[in-house]
């Protein structure tokens, strides 16, 4: 199996090597989150207030672990931080969807909910940071902007 490959003079992490990086970074800052989301709903927090701080934390610091090391990233970091936060608004929008259709309106437990919508998120957000957030050529982007 090949981790690197060439893209315009470059050399560029593979998408199976990055997708294991982002997995290992997904899985350690999920499991904590998860964590913490159920022990903060115990406490008797709301669900949705619950995700929505952990959602902001855990992406905040996930964006160092997958800027620099998941997709090692040389880019512009102001730039490929703005992309990152548009693409976390779109897997929060997502994310707040599920829990409002299935536990709201169907009446499933939030906790079975936020569990199969970690991995439903996490794959929409893989194809986000390999393909516009963290770009092997940022150079095109700003061409294209």
């Amino acid at each position: 199996m090949t981790y690197f490959r060439v893209f315009r003079g470059q050399r560029v992490l593979s998408v199976s090597r990055q997708f294991m990086r982002y997995a290992l970074v997904g899985v350690l800052s999920n499991s904590a989150g998860y964590c913490a989301y159920l022990l903060i709903t115990w406490w008797g927090v709301a669900p949705k207030t619950t995700m929505s701080v952990l959602y902001l934390l855990a992406a905040s610091l996930g964006f160092l672990g997958n800027r620099l090391w998941a997709f090692s990233h040389r880019g512009n970091p102001l730039a490929s931080a703005v992309r990152y936060a548009c693409a976390h608004l779109m897997g929060y929008a997502i994310n707040l969807s599920l829990l409002m259709i299935f536990v709201d309106r169907l009446g499933y437990p939030h906790q079975l909910v936020q569990a199969a919508a970690i991995p439903v998120v996490a794959v929409f957000l893989f194809a986000c940071f390999r393909y516009f957030v963290f770009p092997p050529d940022e150079r095109k982007m700003n061409k294209a902007s």
